[in-house]
């Protein structure tokens, strides 16, 4: 590049090259500390013109850790630590009751017994008799001051190297961090690339032409205010290089899981399928006892299904059905398979006293098989294909293929010739054309609610194989009291999971990512 072309550096521009001079090779945060003019954005801007100008070249790349302080550690930077604030008091009063530590407003009750906690173990405070406090050895003290000093620093500071700091503080650190983004941790330690840049032969050619161009004013844009008073004639304008590449158009788009969700829609009702639709907050009679699933089933337990807080219950529920459900639970009904001539009961139900008020209790829906309830009630076409994208809650453990909350496209299909080979070559063929992968195998399953059953695995490319859901032929004892006397398929398929294999993500916290370059480059594997 010509140094003509090099003329038109943008003042920021002109900023970085001065901090090289004297220096052959810098770091962001070493051109930072000798600009302090300059903002963490402004120096990515101008490192990229320079670069792209062969002005500067990246000579390294490196890992670092940088720490800066959370929320916490900013409120701590403003008003002190909680422990400082209690000794400040009883150094100045010699005693204080415990007590009148423990109703102070300006800290949470949390705050209050951790720092009491954290002065008695650190032998800084003693309880004396009476219920007070006073000072056992104050040269204690030091270890609570060196942190407040220490979040002082990085409050006045940006982000700061790990490596800059002493290792007595560096331990401090580790003790008060919030670690994996959770928890009230006083600092932040994030990961971030550190680039070192070297100059190029250019450079020193650019060099001379800074005192040149702080000789004369520059302008940038030729406004109303310039041609007003025409100060434009005693300025320059400044020359711009138009063989650089143009700023990147980033164009608004759906979230890649957004459009995996409209592309199973779409894809579904193509092969005539009909969209099926029910409330998130929902009763425990569409969600398990209309399912066939009895009031003991583990599954209603506090550590799988969320509870409307509350006694909050649905009034609107039909009398007559709960009473035919009732029956069915208490071994009271007689039903016969579909295609059975024998009018003798074929279930003797769960046997057990079938609680009418607790069926009516809120929870917020677990299953998607709850809106084919709902459908199978309300008197659906036969034959007939439905389909539901729902949005079920259940308490679990966050890890790469599990959430507490999911989406699960659950789908049931009615007709006098539907049966089992049925089942299985619709899952196979959502394997196929949904999550887009050939290696699917299928293992026998229990639900309180089909029989036969059977769970469909696929295999991830990095995670193996894993479960996306089950399904099967709807029981007698779920059918008989909704009405229904065709034989009824169901499944209910983790569409999280299926859009893991889809999008070649790894982990399932991925499809609500905020990183917007992920969501930029991500597409469904058509």
């Amino acid at each position: 590049m010509s140094t003509e072309n090099v003329e038109g550096l943008h003042p920021l521009e002109a900023i970085v090259v001065k901090a090289f001079i004297g220096q052959d090779r810098l770091s962001e945060a070493g051109i930072l500390a000798r600009s302090p003019e300059l903002q963490p954005s402004q120096l990515t801007m101008a490192l990229g013109w320079l670069l792209a100008k062969d002005v500067l070249r990246v000579a390294e790349e490196r890992q670092e850790d940088f720490v800066s302080l959370t929320e916490l550690g900013e409120a701590y930077a403003r008003e002190k630590l909680p422990a400082l604030r209690f000794l400040l008091e009883i150094r100045e009063k010699g005693i204080v009751p415990i007590r009148e530590l423990q109703t102070r407003d300006d800290m949470e009750a949390e705050e209050k017994s951790g720092a009491i906690g954290a002065l008695k173990e650190s032998g800084t405070v003693r309880i004396a008799p009476g219920g007070v406090l006073e000072m056992a050895d104050p040269d204690k003290a030091n270890a609570f001051e060196n942190l407040q000093l220490l979040i002082d620093r990085l409050s006045q500071a940006k982000p700061v190297s790990l490596k800059m700091l002493s290792p007595e503080e560096n331990e401090t650190i580790n003790a008060y961090h919030r670690k994996r983004g959770k928890g009230k941790g006083i600092f932040r330690i994030d990961e971030r690339v550190e680039r070192v840049y070297a100059t190029t032969p250019l450079f020193f050619q650019v060099q001379g032409l800074i005192g040149k161009k702080e000789a004369r004013v520059e302008y940038g844009q030729l406004t109303p205010e310039l041609l007003k008073d025409g100060s434009w004639r005693e300025k320059v304008p400044r020359k711009y290089n138009i063989q650089l590449r143009p700023a990147r158009i980033v164009v608004g788009r759906k979230s890649p899981y957004r459009e995996f969700l409209d592309f199973v829609k779409l894809e579904l009702i193509a092969i005539g399928f009909k969209e099926m639709r029910g409330p998130l907050v929902e009763s425990e009679f569409w969600n398990m006892d209309a399912l066939y699933m009895p009031q003991f089933h583990p599954a209603r337990d506090i550590h799988d299904v969320y509870f409307v807080k509350g006694s909050t219950y649905d009034a609107g529920l039909d009398e007559a059905l709960i009473a035919k459900v009732s029956a069915v639970h208490r071994g009271k009904s007689k039903l016969k398979r579909s295609g059975s001539s024998s009018s003798e009961p074929t279930s003797q139900g769960w046997r057990y006293p079938f609680d009418a008020q607790r069926t009516r209790r809120l929870i917020l829906r677990s299953q998607g098989t709850a809106v084919s309830a709902r459908t199978l009630a309300d008197r659906p076409n036969v034959p007939g294909r439905y389909f539901s994208i729902a949005r079920c809650f259940r308490y679990d453990q966050v890890d790469a293929t599990h959430a507490p909350d999911f989406f699960q496209v659950e789908g049931i299909v009615l007709g006098e010739d539907v049966h089992f080979r049925t089942l299985l070559g619709l899952l196979r063929l959502f394997a196929q054309e949904v999550a887009k992968t050939e290696e699917v195998k299928f293992l026998p399953a229990y639900f309180p609610f089909t029989e036969p059953s059977v769970e469909m695995h696929a295999r991830h490319k990095d995670l193996g194989w894993m479960e996306l859901g089950g399904a099967g032929l709807f029981r007698p004892e779920v059918l008989h009291p909704l009405e229904v006397n065709v034989p009824v398929i169901a499944w209910g398929l983790g569409l999280d999971r299926m859009a893991m294999v889809a999008l070649g993500v790894s982990d399932i916290r991925q499809l609500f990512s905020g990183d917007l370059e992920l969501v930029r480059q991500k597409r469904i594997r058509l």
